[in-house]
């Protein structure tokens, strides 16, 4: 097997145990334990969620949108060096490997972002709040 090809691999592996994004919670004990901004907002009236929370999902959801779309910028660029690095013949191995830290260094700084939001939002809720979307989110 060529180093292309076990890179190829690795990123798809990589990619593929990425929490896939489903409508529920289902079986994923994370999406359990979080609300996303979507789900909330779905649902304020019958959460009863304040007017100071509503402006405080809104900055939130604004602020992780910034930082996450720069970062998907710089995750494309990335990613397109690394597929030119792969098509070489030779492939240049500590090149392309380089390449592969940089692109995962951003899928994480995304994720990171992604996950710091749901806890922030979250944080904003209280007990019977994130009571009553859990029980909303089951009948869904």
């Amino acid at each position: 097997m060529t180093l292309k090809t076990k890179l190829l691999i690795l990123l798809a592996a990589c990619v593929c145990a990425l929490p896939a994004r489903a409508d529920g919670p289902g079986d994923d004990p994370i999406a359990r334990a979080i609300f996303p901004p979507e789900l909330v907002m779905k649902h304020s009236q019958e959460i009863n969620l304040d007017e100071r929370q509503r402006a405080a999902i809104k900055e939130q959801v604004q602020k992780a949108q910034a930082q996450a779309t720069d970062a998907q910028f710089d995750l494309q660029g990335e990613s397109q060096k690394l597929v030119r690095l792969l098509q070489a013949r030779p492939v240049d191995e500590n090149a392309a490997l380089a390449q592969v830290d940089k692109v995962l260094a951003l899928e994480r700084q995304v994720k990171r972002t992604q996950i710091l939001l749901v806890v922030r939002i979250k944080n904003l809720l209280t007990e019977a709040q994130q009571a009553k979307l859990s029980e909303l989110r089951n009948r869904e």
